[in-house]
């Protein structure tokens, strides 16, 4: 039996180290083609130890972390939240769902929703009206793109979400096929909540 919970604080803190595990292995696969090192998440993890609204939900299996799913107010993410400038929508009202990473031996469980569950409630307990993510943008020739690939869209429309016209985030990472880190495109999806 797979335990979820919500982890804040201390507890989401003392879980990082186990989070960017995750992370590098999860987001080696196609579409984020990741190649993680434990520096770069040190840095990208440290938004989660600063902000007192941020969450983590954690999918256990016994004491072992499998899944993690994070998530803070949209200006606790400069880089993300200039996708909405010049727009009508408020960055506080905005609850921003970053990663969620689940190894492939769990998927197809339900662990998803409920990890949208967890951080939907979040961002309603905050007073936040909408929930946001982002998604890389690959084209679909690209050379890495495995034949069985199946993009998430379908399970993301079906929890509400849908792509904000023009919302396109800005983000440096390394790939697995190239040298250095190279800038990627993140469509943002919404839905009120």
């Amino acid at each position: 039996m797979i335990r979820v919970e919500r982890l804040t604080g201390e507890a989401l803190g003392a879980a990082l180290d186990d989070v960017a595990r995750l992370r590098i292995e999860v987001f080696r696969a196609y579409p984020y083609l990741y190649d993680g090192d434990a520096a770069y998440e040190r840095a990208y993890l440290q938004t989660y130890r600063e902000s007192s609204n941020a969450i983590l939900v954690g999918a256990f299996d016994g004491p072992r972390l499998v899944g993690a799913s994070t998530g803070t107010p949209m200006e606790d993410h400069a880089e993300f939240a200039a996708a909405f400038a010049g727009r009508d929508i408020a960055l506080t009202d905005i609850f921003y769902c970053a990663e969620s990473v689940l190894l492939p031996d769990y998927r197809g469980q339900g662990i998803g929703h409920r990890f949208f569950d967890q951080r939907e409630a979040h961002g309603r307990d905050l007073g936040r009206s909408y929930s946001a993510f982002c998604a890389v943008v690959r084209n679909t020739d690209h050379p890495l793109r495995p034949m069985e690939y199946a993009p998430l869209d379908p399970f993301w429309r079906k929890r509400g979400y849908a792509p904000v016209d023009g919302a396109i985030a800005h983000y440096r990472w390394k790939d697995l096929d190239q040298d250095a880190e190279t800038d990627h495109p993140l469509q943002f999806w919404m839905r009120s909540l």
